[in-house]
């Protein structure tokens, strides 16, 4: 077996939908530390993974080198899966997985500024590139930070936190913007949550635009999955399950009622995926294993042959 330092959540259920098998071509758009591909190419399956982290990429060189041809490494925002797999001569493929959010070795590392736990630069961009978080911080009106806050972190007090870090600007550390936050919100000892969680996130997001670039994903493996193709993503906050519970419902045609009375009316599209599965969350006994997988949640459905909406449309 390939040796494995990170297990991604949820991942028998993962592989269960996918039913990874040799001669398969699978999408994890989400390399990381690599727990799925290992999985996905253990079984058989030809990996072509996708990482905006440079340091994701280089860390998975040795891996690559040890899958057989196996695996293929792409320097790339998932968004771009599609146009970068065209380029290569690869039109479809067979599944697509999706880990959306912050990665543990992320998280873990206080040089990358993603976490409070760890003091470190203001930084939290998964490319290393563009705007970082302190420039954002340091820079933007009030404003503009509350309507962050709010949108991303569902702080309610988002007003009250841009107003403390306007006050406290520049700010340099996760913990100088930590404290601030704390600060403005009260914070004790003892409280289960802390109160910089919400604005971490927020601003995370926003700096990543891990949204939109979600959004842009699941179209891109709408696009790019083969009818019986199927389609797994793990989300980790309601924010971005909502998109991925919305984007399958509206491309299942879910609540779409069209009368075959009414003059004009244009038909709908055919639907593109079918075979919608509920919101699967972890085991207990996983939770207990790996605390992250508290708050994951894998939707997962089956491609059909219709056009992608794009081409629809």
């Amino acid at each position: 077996m390939i040796g494995v330092p990170h297990i991604p959540v949820l991942l028998e259920e993962v592989i269960a939908a996918i039913r990874p098998a040799p001669g398969m071509t699978i999408v994890d758009a989400t390399f990381g530390a690599g727990g799925y591909t290992r999985a996905l190419v253990e079984a058989g399956a030809k990996v072509h993974a996708f990482d905006r982290d440079p340091d994701a990429i280089a860390a998975g060189a040795a891996l690559e080198a040890g899958c057989r041809g196996l695996l293929s490494l792409h320097p790339h925002r998932f968004s771009a899966m599609q146009s970068e797999l065209a380029r290569i001569g690869v039109p479809q493929v067979d599944a697509v997985v999706m880990d959306i959010g912050v990665s543990s070795m992320q998280l873990d590392q206080a040089a990358r500024g993603f976490a409070f736990s760890h003091d470190g630069p203001l930084d939290m961009r998964m490319s290393q590139a563009g705007e970082s978080a302190a420039d954002f911080l340091n820079t933007a009106d009030e404003g503009a930070i509350a309507d962050v806050l709010y949108r991303y972190g569902e702080e309610r007090q988002s007003r009250r936190v841009a107003r403390a870090i306007v006050a406290a600007r520049p700010l340099a550390t996760t913990g100088e913007l930590a404290r601030v936050v704390r600060r403005a919100l009260g914070h004790k000892p003892h409280d289960k949550k802390d109160p910089a969680t919400r604005t971490f996130q927020a601003v995370r997001i926003h700096v990543n635009d891990e949204l939109g670039e979600l959004e842009a994903g699941l179209a891109a493996a709408e696009a790019l999955l083969a009818e019986g193709g199927v389609l797994a993503v793990v989300s980790f906050h309601s924010l971005e399950d909502r998109i991925v519970k919305h984007f399958l419902r509206d491309a299942a045609g879910a609540g779409r009622a069209i009368s075959r009375h009414l003059p004009g009316e244009i038909a709908a599209a055919p639907p593109t995926f079918t075979r919608l599965s509920k919101a699967i969350r972890p085991s207990e006994a996983e939770c207990e294993r790996n605390p992250r997988a508290r708050s994951s949640t894998l939707r997962h459905a089956i491609r059909t042959g219709a056009p992608h909406r794009s081409l629809a449309a």
